[in-house]
């Protein structure tokens, strides 16, 4: 029998110990691991909604809630600003892009956005089917709303009032697909997309009394927001500010906010690493005490080794090796769990459309998962080791 064999069938002489011992080093990678992949996926999540974004512009209140409702579409707008004030700023020398986007109705959970064609470019999305819109009332569909919804080209359907479900449905105005866009990982996945006209048409159908209260209404158009691309670095320095000061609207940036945002999330998140600190050196401390103990117990097995000629070394690394046999099996539990974990995340904050998470994903970052598993149980392993290293043959036959 090699060392190797001798070193896993040493680990198992004690099923209940060794069990526990491989459960709680595997816990304290598994929140390491969720740790590791949430971070990874919230970042790459950011980077991807944001690109190309350097300010949103819309009503004034809270910056943060601007940037979450109109980028990345999981919190309510703070109001509407007039569609003659973004067309203003549109004339500005410093902006090299602006896209209207006007918030308000949903249909099954997903958000109805009006916009143009420039927001689907924006994001290099490709359509999967039919075309985009060349008429209000016409919708293109995120992947993700397509599949989750069942619908495909030609299917109508009539949008509700509000961003969640529930809200009065707006029975006479019907939308209907003519496009589906390919997956491309992005906010675009789960919405729902038509005209910036259509948002106009369906409310002011809903409610206007005559041909004079619809020029009223069409003079005093609003959208929610504006998504806004700087034609130079430079303009970061003097837009917002002037938007904040000249203008009845306020400037999120949204780099600035999601700083916050994380910084915000910090805590939550030092606590979990905190108690999987706990959880990694409560398992160090039962390795630890599990080997030491096995050398006493097995000074009769180590005695013998030593008599047919094993050195010292060898009878040192056969504990070495069943603490990295235990690091090892914790190691891929411990990836797996954390997997797991943030794929059942992923599927509950889904569920409401959120952040897309979730999914298996493999970051460099996961390395140190099992790079900390082999650290913990060498260095759980070294004094027991060692202790076994430095006894005399002579020593452990007297002591049996």
């Amino acid at each position: 029998m090699n060392t190797l064999t001798l070193a896993w069938t040493y680990l198992w002489s004690r099923p209940l110990g060794a069990a526990l011992n491989l459960l709680l080093l595997s816990l304290g990678l598994a929140s390491i691991t969720f740790l590791l992949l949430v971070s990874h996926q919230l970042n790459k999540a950011f980077e991807r909604d944001l690109q190309g974004i350097d300010v949103v512009v819309g009503a004034k209140g809270s910056p943060m809630q601007l940037i979450l409702s109109g980028v990345f579409h999981i919190d309510a707008p703070p109001g509407n600003v007039p569609l003659k004030a973004v067309q203003a700023l549109a004339k500005n020398p410093m902006l090299a892009e602006i896209i209207p986007i006007s918030l308000g109705d949903s249909f099954q959970g997903f958000r109805i956005v009006g916009t143009t064609h420039d927001y689907i470019t924006h994001y290099q999305a490709t359509l999967a089917q039919g075309q985009l819109w060349t008429q209000p009332m016409q919708v293109v569909l995120g992947a993700t709303v397509a599949r989750k919804l069942g619908l495909a080209l030609g299917h109508t359907f009539v949008g509700s009032h509000g961003l969640g479900e529930g809200g009065h449905a707006h029975g006479d105005s019907r939308y209907v697909v003519v496009g589906i866009l390919a997956p491309n990982a992005s906010v675009l996945d789960r919405l729902i997309l038509t005209d910036t006209a259509s948002i106009w048409k369906v409310h002011e159908d809903h409610t206007a009394v005559d041909a004079e209260d619809r020029e009223i209404m069409a003079d005093e158009r609003e959208v929610t927001m504006a998504l806004v691309r700087y034609k130079t670095p430079l303009a970061a320095l003097s837009f917002p500010r002037y938007v904040n000061t000249s203008t009845e609207m306020q400037a999120a940036a949204p780099a600035l906010e999601i700083t916050r945002l994380l910084s915000m999330l910090g805590l939550g998140t030092d606590v979990l690493r905190a108690f999987a600190g706990v959880l990694l050196l409560t398992a160090g401390l039962s390795v630890f005490i599990a080997l030491w103990s096995a050398v006493r117990e097995r000074r009769g097995d180590l005695a013998l080794l030593r008599m047919l000629g094993a050195p010292a070394l060898k009878v040192a690394t056969l504990l070495l090796l069943e603490a990295l046999w235990l690091g090892a099996l914790a190691a891929v539990l411990g990836v797996l769990v954390g997997q797991g974990m943030a794929a059942a995340l992923g599927w509950l904050l889904q569920l409401d459309n959120s952040l897309l998470l979730g999914g298996m994903v493999w970051p460099m970052e996961l390395l140190w998962v099992p790079g900390l598993a082999m650290g913990v149980s060498l260095i759980a392993a070294l004094l027991p080791a060692l202790g076994a290293y430095r006894v005399s043959v002579l020593e452990l036959l007297q002591g049996n």
